[in-house]
Parts: structure tokens; sequence; C-alpha cells
């Protein structure tokens, strides 16, 4: 079945753009109907909703962020991207992807989850 393994750099400065990808692999991601999530945790914080894209291409994106994300695919590749400019120190978390059919589940355990990649901002 569907698994997700995220991909990118565990250190980045700030003012820098933070690129992650999360690659796909056991169904096709123009194809099943999920919602393609990422989510981050920063220490001592819960889990917080980033944003998705659907399986038709569409994307969302938490309000607090939307001005400096975007979340794209490469169908060849069958991977979705993460990328969040101008990042600060508070940017640094764990960085997940997620599929999900109930995008108000987006945090559910039973979700398909990668298994996480730390990112830490700094100088």
């Amino acid at each position: 079945q569907v698994q997700l393994q995220e991909s990118g750099p565990g250190l980045v400065k700030p003012s820098q753009t933070l690129s992650l990808t999360c690659i796909v692999s056991g169904g096709a991601i123009v194809e099943k109907n999920y919602y393609w999530t990422w989510i981050r945790q920063a220490p001592g914080k819960g889990l917080e909703w980033l944003g998705a894209i659907t399986y038709e291409g569409n994307s969302f994106y938490s309000p607090s962020l939307k001005s400096r994300m975007s979340i794209s695919r490469d169908t060849s590749k069958n991977q979705f991207s993460l990328q969040l400019n101008a990042v600060t120190p508070e940017d640094t978390a764990d960085y997940y992807c997620n599929a999900n059919r109930d995008p108000t589940g987006w945090g559910n355990f039973h979700n398909i989850w990668g298994q996480g990649t730390q990112v830490t901002v700094s100088s």
C-alpha cells in the first residue's frame, strides 16, 4: 500500500528557503484519492497543519503561512514537495508528510505518515 518518506536538508540558515520532498510509493498521487499533506511539530508544541495538495492538483495552505509557502507535485517522480520561504528559527521543527482521506482528520494517528525529518533553522 501507499508509503511515504520525507527528503530534504536538516539544516537551513535564516532567510533561506526550505525545500522538502515527500517520496510516494505504492500508489500514484494523481490517482489515489488522498489529501497529500504536510505537517510539522516544533519543540514543545503540538502538530501544525501546513497544507495539502489533492490528487487533482489543488493546493491548500495554512493561513498563517500561506504568504511564504508553496506545495507542489512532480507527477513524473510521484512526489510532492513543500517550499517554505524566508525561514526563521521559529520554523525549526520535525516535518512530516502524510496522506489522509478526511482533511478534518489530518493529524489522525491512523493516517499514512512518513517517518518525519528534523529541520533546524540556525546560522
